[in-house]
Parts: C-alpha cells; sequence; structure tokens
C-alpha cells in the first residue's frame, strides 16, 4: 500500500536518518535556467568584477497569504517580530519547530495592506500553508510551487518571474533601464522600476556585496523583460548566471540554503507530518556527509548555529518560544567559512584518475553538496566533532575551495581543523559514488568570506551584527 504521508512514510522506514541517507531523489536541481551562459568562472568573476543577472523565477516556491489574519499567522510562525514590518518592506522569515530547531527560512514581502508573499524553499512554504489552513487563521493562501526539476520540454509557467541585477555596475544598468536616476532606498525596502516601458516591483538587495535589485513581475512579461535588461547591460558587462554558477554565490555571502528541517521526531509536529505528503521535500530530502547518527534530532540546527540569532525576538509568542528560551546564546555553535587546504582538495580531485578503490567523493565544481541537506564532521586534533560543515564548493573569486559551517563558540578564527569528506559507510543515494573518507586541512575564516561582501552587506545573518 502506498503511503499517504509523511508520517506513513517515517514509521514504515523505521529509523529517519536511514531513511534520508539513503534517499533517491538524486542531486539538487535549479530548475529550468540554463547551466551556463558563457561559463561559469567568468559568470562568478562578474559578480565582482562588473555586473550579473540573476534567474531566480524556477527553484524557489512561492506562497501568497492575503487576509486580515496574515500577520497574525506570519507572527506566531515565526522567531521574527513584526512590530515594525510595514508595507513595501520585506523580512528573512525564520521558522522554528517546538524543539527550538530551524524548519528552513526564506523571503517574506508585504506587498500591499494585508497581502504578503513568501519566497523560499518548500520548508517554509509548507510550514506557513500548513499552518494558515490548520489554525483557525482568516486567511486565503495560494502556493505557487517551484518548476519541475526535470520538465523535459513540458511548458512551465510561474505566477512571477524574478530576477536579480547585482555587481558593482549594477546601479548604471538599473538606471539606464528606468530612463533616469533611481533612489538608493534602504536594504530590504520596496520600490518600482521602469523596463521597457513595464513598471516593475523591487527589492534592494545586495547578494553580490554591492548595492542591487531583486525585480519581479507577471510571468507572462519574462521574456521581454529578461532580454531588455540583457540589452541594456551590454555595455556595462552584464553577464547572464546560469544555474551553476548561481549556486556557487552563496558561499561568497554566507548563507546556508538547506538545514534539514526540524520537523521529524517531536511530538508536536505529528500533525505536521500527517500532513505532509509522501512525496514532500521534507520526505524525499537527501541528507548527506560524513557525521552519522541514529538520531535525526543531532542533525536539527537551531537560529544561533545558522548566523539567525539576531532575528529571535521575545517580544511576541511563537511555535518554539519556550524551547528558545531556554537556549544560552553565548553556548551555541557558530557560522564560520572554512577554507579548505588547497592540496588536500587537489588530492581528491586527482582520485578521479586513480584505482576505482582508493576514489573520493567527487567534488564537483562549483557546487560540490550531493545531498539536498548537508552534514560533514569537522574535527579538532585531537579528533573530537567540533562543528559541521553543512554547505560545500569552490569559489572562481577566492580561488578556493571553501565550507559555510557552524562551529563549537571557543573555536577562534584561523584554527585549523579537519573536514572529513564523504561517507562511511557508503550510502545508496544516486549521488553519492563507491569512495574513501578523506581528510580535509580547513582554516576557521570569516563569514562572509568575501571581503567585499563582509564590508558592504547590511547587518545580520551574514555579518553577525544586529540589524
Amino acid at each position: 500500500m502506498a503511503h499517504k504521508n509523511l508520517q506513513e512514510v517515517l514509521d514504515a522506514a523505521g529509523n529517519t536518518v536511514e531513511l534520508l541517507r539513503n534517499s533517491q531523489i538524486g542531486t539538487y536541481i535549479y530548475p529550468v535556467v540554463p547551466s551556463e551562459f558563457s561559463n561559469w568562472q567568468t559568470e562568478v568573476r562578474a559578480w565582482r568584477e562588473t555586473a550579473v543577472l540573476f534567474d531566480q523565477s524556477h527553484h524557489m516556491d512561492n506562497l501568497f497569504i492575503k487576509g486580515k489574519d496574515a500577520l497574525k499567522l506570519i507572527s506566531e510562525s515565526g522567531i521574527n517580530s513584526v512590530a515594525n514590518f510595514p508595507v513595501n518592506t520585506a523580512k528573512q522569515f525564520v521558522p522554528v519547530a517546538s524543539n527550538g530547531g530551524v524548519v528552513g527560512d526564506g523571503i517574506l514581502f508585504h506587498e500591499a495592506e494585508d497581502e504578503y508573499v513568501y519566497v523560499g524553499r518548500a520548508p517554509g512554504a509548507n510550514w506557513l500553508k500548513f499552518h494558515g489552513e490548520t489554525g483557525g487563521y482568516d486567511v486565503d493562501i495560494e502556493v505557487d510551487r517551484r518548476s519541475a526539476s526535470r520538465p523535459y520540454g513540458n511548458a512551465i509557467s510561474r505566477k512571477y518571474w524574478r530576477l536579480q541585477i547585482q555587481g558593482p555596475n549594477a546601479w548604471p544598468i538599473i538606471e539606464k533601464l528606468n530612463g533616469g536616476p533611481v533612489d538608493q532606498v534602504k536594504f530590504f525596502h520596496m520600490g518600482y522600476l521602469n523596463v521597457g516601458g513595464i513598471q516593475v516591483r523591487t527589492l534592494r538587495h545586495g547578494m553580490a556585496g554591492a548595492p542591487g535589485l531583486e525585480i519581479w513581475g507577471p510571468y507572462k512579461d519574462a521574456e521581454r523583460i529578461r532580454n531588455t535588461i540583457l540589452e541594456a547591460g551590454r555595455e556595462f558587462g552584464l553577464e547572464p548566471v546560469g544555474s551553476r554558477a548561481y549556486s556557487s554565490n552563496t558561499l561568497e555571502s554566507g548563507w546556508i540554503p538547506s538545514p534539514l528541517p526540524a520537523i521529524y521526531s517531536s511530538d508536536a509536529e505529528r500533525a505536521y507530518r500527517e500532513w505532509l505528503p509522501a512525496d514532500s521535500y521534507e520526505a524525499t530530502n537527501a541528507l548527506a556527509g560524513s557525521f552519522v547518527s541514529k538520531n535525526i534530532e543531532d542533525y536539527y540546527l537551531n537560529p544561533w548555529e545558522l548566523g539567525y540569532g539576531s532575528f529571535v525576538k521575545f517580544d511576541h509568542d511563537f511555535i518554539g518560544r519556550d524551547a528558545l528560551e531556554k537556549i544560552v546564546p553565548s553556548e551555541q555553535r557558530k557560522k564560520v567559512t572554512l577554507a579548505w587546504n588547497a592540496e588536500d582538495l587537489g588530492e581528491i580531485m586527482t582520485s578521479l584518475l586513480g584505482p576505482a578503490e582508493n576514489a573520493a567523493q567527487f567534488f564537483n565544481l562549483p557546487n560540490a553538496n550531493y545531498g539536498s541537506s548537508n552534514f560533514d564532521a569537522v574535527v579538532d586534533a585531537g579528533g573530537t566533532v567540533v562543528g559541521a560543515s553543512l554547505f560545500t564548493g569552490y569559489s572562481a573569486n577566492e580561488r578556493s575551495g571553501l565550507s559555510l559551517a557552524t562551529v563549537d563558540p571557543n573555536v577562534e578564527i584561523g584554527t585549523e581543523l579537519t573536514l572529513l569528506w564523504g561517507e562511511e559507510p557508503n550510502t545508496k543515494k544516486t549521488s553519492s559514488v563507491p569512495h574513501k573518507v578523506r581528510k580535509v586541512r580547513v582554516i576557521v575564516s570569516p563569514v562572509p568570506y568575501a571581503a567585499t561582501a563582509r564590508n558592504t552587506y547590511q547587518g545580520g545573518w551574514r555579518t553577525g551584527s544586529t540589524n
């Protein structure tokens, strides 16, 4: 008999960790957008040197929330304060489960009175949808799911297209499009822009470490808008970014995109698990890496471990508040970047050319992650686990292998640690090949790793400072 929901999938599996570590979903895909336009290294360098056009139209859910209880739902479902959340602003929304573990995160746009749009991966959208539908709120909820990972030529349509113009030359391009000056509104504030005679909504953003805008509008206008931007940006060195390069941007900016949703074990989340479909993101999520525990709760992460501590506000009641109030922030692991030793990374690469029995788990470029949620053990000189690597790849700008990680609070910047790359025993994931775990020397480094981002980004989850 086919399972009806996530809870039935977990009950049948017996052990949640084994289920997720052996997921058959394959590599996480950024859909529809071509892998490369020029080449991924040129595209990566462009967000540091000239300007880029990121296409975010397809890899995230859009969840539309309307109604008089919309703000109440948002307030009671996440750690963020909504005491100051006027129309035409946005917030990074972070929900936690009753145990205090992060469910996911995404951006909430306050588009109009009592109208909000959540944009992000499925866990955050699912959380809001469930509580909106079952919590007695007076709201209307519509979800526009991300595009199919493998559309095989079938037509793709979304409610919104969503693009970003980023990089040191972004603002001249924006003003050329607009036909005149554009006010550089405050970070995460919204406005409007003229693009080829079409007025589009904007959000002041800065993914590439320089002033830029995220823009969006009805999907029917997507091709016209994109072509107009590319033509206007040609003289400024604007590069369209493919999905291959796009997925590595976070290594430089410091955002950890896919923590394991902390919803698999607590009794309080049982109704949620019974609501989630058997083919949901949460049911098929691939857990990867060298850290192995039989207890799924050992993979949960709290807001401080992910750099979201400044978002936790106890000025409102929300799911997980009791658990977070018991946490001592100064005792929690902290977010860092781990810079890989070049010799050790080179050995992993060249192991592909030697005997198969000595091969390492392949390190794909520029995004080396082979699971939906990644969890590689990081150990000190004595072999004690002192952290976890959560997102790994290569930065063509920094010319370095990098991991975004969370480490014990007493580990100082500049410390050399060892990251264990691979899985033992090998799992049955389709994205994992037979291999031996490799020890990689890593240097604990600041987050964001890119000095440009570290010095210019708005304070908050990237810098560790308070908004």
